[in-house]
């Protein structure tokens, strides 16, 4: 079969303006906790899109911990290539989807950096064998083989099989501060809907409705 030929119609329903909550926040929760409820894999996993300095786009999977008022919240290592990105670029954009409800979310907006006591509730509360490959793994540096990474693991949890994991000074987490978010649902013929939320001059969210 040619890629060309494979096409699915999108059956499950459309999206409409009054079904929308006014706030993209807690209509983002209410997608997310459906997709929970469908039992979905991994329901929190995002794409994470970043900037190089040569204006390079760079995309990888992560998982978001946390959602409030105040935005979208991921951890990684500070020393990352998306860490590093955003050191030079605040700007970022995030997409989860989620193919089987049809339905896809498109973020954007900035990063800041966690402060060190979110930082440390986080830490802390991750089963231990996590919080040991954090210090283990510097991520996006160059390894010449999977046993080093897997020897330094276990070098760490003999280390500290009796004692509490100081949190790594190269691990932390950001807050993405959305300034627009689109929420996508499938429709029949590919006429899709999508509307995305902005902030207006007030700080208000405006909803528009975009063609697909």
């Amino acid at each position: 079969m040619e890629l060309s030929d494979i096409r699915r119609e999108y059956i499950r329903g459309g999206l409409r303006r009054k079904d929308l909550l006014d706030d993209p926040i807690e209509q983002f929760n209410l997608w997310l906790q459906q997709a929970i409820d469908a039992k979905l894999t991994d329901p929190t996993a995002m794409t994470v899109a970043t900037v190089d300095e040569t204006g390079q786009p760079y995309q990888r999977i992560v998982l978001l911990k946390n959602v409030d008022q105040h935005g979208f919240v991921f951890y990684t290592n500070l020393g990352s290539r998306k860490a590093k990105h955003l050191e030079n670029n605040s700007k970022i954009s995030l997409h989860f989807p989620w193919h089987p409800l049809e339905r896809q979310v498109h973020i954007t907006g900035t990063v800041e950096k966690l402060s060190a006591m979110e930082n440390m509730k986080y830490f802390t509360s991750r089963p231990k064998d996590s919080q040991i490959a954090a210090i283990a793994s510097h991520q996006s540096s160059r390894i010449s083989a999977r046993g080093i990474l897997e020897g330094k693991f276990l070098e760490l949890k003999q280390k500290f099989a009796k004692g509490e994991i100081p949190m790594p000074s190269f691990w932390g987490g950001f807050r993405i501060v959305p300034n627009s978010v689109e929420f996508w649902q499938g429709g029949e013929h590919r006429l899709h809907d999508r509307f995305i939320y902005t902030h207006d001059k007030d700080e208000r969210w405006d909803i528009d409705r975009l063609a697909p």
